[in-house]
């Protein structure tokens, strides 16, 4: 709710769907959060050397994802170059968590999360990438 009232309220002129813009800012610091929890609860996992693949992706995911948000929520002196970057960079960071959570969905509920968390990411991310141009 507060990043749609903040995209609304923005004085400066935003060139992007506020919607979408906001929706993406939404998504990537939730994926954020899903990516930091798994990460955590990856470490409480007895097989936890078996997770240590999925921890790094999840902590890599994390402040990717974070980043985009808050560079996101940022419109004085609005660069669509850094931005397509940023977006780039947080698709790759949330298809190669989202794989790496899946192959453990079916073992760690954690992991299921954090997957679905990504693939939302990355279909968000995509979708403002594809509005950028």
């Amino acid at each position: 709710m507060q990043t749609h009232a903040m995209m609304r309220s923005y004085p400066a002129s935003i060139t992007l769907d506020r919607g979408l813009l906001a929706r993406v800012v939404d998504v990537a610091i939730e994926c954020a959060q899903a990516c930091t929890a798994c990460a955590d609860a990856c470490l409480s996992e007895e097989m936890v050397a078996d997770l240590l693949t999925c921890i790094r992706g999840d902590l890599d995911c994390a402040d990717v994802c974070e980043t985009t948000g808050r560079v996101l929520s940022r419109h004085t002196g609005y660069d669509a170059n850094v931005t397509r970057a940023l977006l780039t960079a947080c698709i790759a960071a949330c298809v190669a968590c989202g794989d790496e959570c899946e192959q453990h969905a079916g073992m760690h509920e954690h992991c299921r999360i954090c997957a679905e968390a990504c693939r939302a990411c990355e279909a968000a991310c995509g979708e403002l990438l594809a509005a950028i141009g």
